[in-house]
């Protein structure tokens, strides 16, 4: 095992004893969707909940963390992450159902709870069938789609803070607005309890299906690509003003703006985090001088550029 010689920080030589594993130097390209971005400083991945928590306690403040999910809706740069990106194995992923509420933990996929919940014949989780993420991601930024968001199923989230202390968060608590909970950025949500509605399975399936369908009709999907990448301002679709600011197909480097869905951007292979970032940034420049409005990144841009580590 190497340790990156761009790593400033001395933590990787003084890891707390854990039951997971560690990767040092670990590219991290291969887990996100766009397939860019530089190293971690350190990949771990907890064996479950008490190793976590151990290792939070463990570890030096000062030491910055990422979580990582699926890695959907995530940019990171191509100096990579000079710290410790968490990655939640298996044990993480656990779904469990009882009565009307499902457990889900961080870990989940989305579209594998809205499966299982049409499994016990529950409503109300459809929505979960059009997000590319996993639960500790949907849970932090009320992640929602097709008039539906985390809001309207959430019970309680579990979190553990950076000493490793276990913390259950109310809906109320969560403080959701639009793509956003109002809660401290330190927190890891390692699970969530949600409510459904009794309703048939079929009627579950069909609007299932018809979020897939919609789903396939309007999105690449099968591009190298991070999902919606900016919020939608109030009262406006951001999609509309990429596309009425001229943007649909717009290029830099190896990226570019999708010519069937404009809020989503496109990795042609041989693009870099810096040619996405770069494009993000011309695109909300352009709508900002065409239309007054000044767009909000979705996508979570993390991690130091190529110039900045070397």
């Amino acid at each position: 095992m190497t340790v990156s010689a761009a790593t400033s920080l001395s933590f990787t030589d003084n890891l707390p004893l854990v039951r997971g594993k560690y990767e040092f130097d670990a590219p991290l390209a291969r887990y996100t969707w766009f397939k860019v971005g530089g190293p971690a400083a350190v990949l771990f991945t907890p064996e479950d909940e008490a190793d976590l928590a151990a290792f939070l306690r463990g570890l030096s403040l000062d030491v910055p963390l990422l979580c990582l999910g699926v890695g959907s809706n995530l940019l990171i740069r191509d100096g990579g992450f000079d710290g410790v990106v968490i990655r939640f194995g298996k044990k993480f992923a656990r779904i469990d159902v009882k009565e009307t509420q499902i457990y889900a933990g961080a870990g989940a996929p989305d579209i594998a709870v809205a499966a299982a919940a049409r499994d016990a014949d529950l409503a109300g989780f459809e929505f979960l069938r059009g997000i590319p993420g996993t639960i500790g991601g949907a849970i932090r930024m009320n992640a929602g789609a097709y008039e539906r968001e985390m809001a309207d199923v959430l019970v309680e989230a579990q979190a553990l803070d950076r000493a490793g202390n276990e913390h259950h968060f109310s809906l109320t608590d969560m403080d959701y607005s639009y793509r956003h909970s109002n809660l401290p950025e330190n927190l890891i949500f390692t699970g969530a309890i949600l409510q459904g509605t009794p309703d048939l399975k079929e009627n579950i399936e069909r609007r299932m299906q018809e979020i897939a369908d919609a789903r396939e009709e309007s999105q690449p999907l099968r591009t190298r690509t991070g999902g919606s990448t900016f919020k939608n301002p109030d009262g406006h679709k951001a999609w509309q003003l990429i596309d009425e600011a001229g943007c649909r197909g717009l290029r830099v480097g190896g990226a570019h703006v999708s010519e069937k869905h404009c809020n989503f951007l496109i990795n042609d292979e041989n693009g870099t985090a810096a040619d996405i970032e770069m494009l993000g940034e011309e695109v909300r420049r352009r709508v900002k001088d065409t239309s007054g409005v000044e767009l909000e990144w979705e996508i979570r841009i993390v991690g130091e550029s190529a110039e900045d580590r070397s």
